[in-house]
């Protein structure tokens, strides 16, 4: 098994996932592998619709081009793995996670490629802190395979925020202080998601509220 290189970055995510989430993915891995096919699917298309949104940015539909590319060998990835392991694919309803976090960014621009930028590092953040925890717990080959997926989760969130940085710089309306308020509002709104009691048993869903009232 290997280890990331590095973890996500310090004060970037404002709590630590619960051992309850991490208690119950290590309980049901099968419903977690499932869900984990449909946020690699997830994230490529949220790579593509920032590049339709942004047409203009050569860099930055490159950069994304490669990201969704690397996110569907991902997924095909997890499918192999769910093969391998006998796990059946069945339609899951999305989590509150994702789509309660993108709807705090703003309407307008420029701050809202900011507030997306900041939301995709925040969401790769997140996913590189849980493969982190759950490789040491999980069947192999599912464990091994975790553990190299959260050195690439790293790298995604390390191009968000390259990306971010970038774009501050020559949006001249933005600053520093502007992407350091993004992240920390947003970051907030995260933490809340990764840690309230959760309806749903997701990849990036808070600990179950139904096994935490039991």
């Amino acid at each position: 098994m290997t280890s990331p290189d590095r973890v996500p970055e310090p004060g970037l995510l404002q709590a630590a996932t619960p051992a309850g989430w991490v208690d119950a993915a290590a309980h049901r891995w099968r419903d977690l592998l499932v869900d984990h096919a449909n946020c690699e699917k997830k994230a490529a298309s949220t790579a593509l619709a920032l590049m339709f949104a942004y047409p203009e940015d050569r860099p930055l539909g490159l950069a994304l081009a490669r990201l969704a590319r690397e996110e569907l060998r991902h997924f095909e990835q997890v499918q192999k793995l769910m093969s391998r392991m006998r796990v059946r694919g069945v339609r899951m309803a999305p989590g509150r996670y994702a789509g309660k976090l993108r709807a705090q960014c703003a309407t307008d621009e420029p701050r809202r490629r900011l507030d997306l930028l900041c939301c995709g590092a925040l969401i790769e953040a997140r996913s590189c802190e849980r493969f982190q925890l759950l490789a040491p717990r999980l069947p192999e080959p599912m464990a091994t395979f975790y553990a190299d997926l959260a050195t690439a989760e790293q790298r995604h969130l390390d191009l968000y925020l390259s990306l971010a940085r970038q774009y501050i710089k020559v949006e001249p309306t933005l600053g520093q202080e502007d992407m350091d308020q993004s992240l920390h509002r947003l970051a907030n709104t995260e933490a809340q998601l990764a840690t309230s009691p959760d309806d749903q048993f997701r990849f990036h869903s808070g600990p179950p509220a139904q096994e935490l009232a039991a």
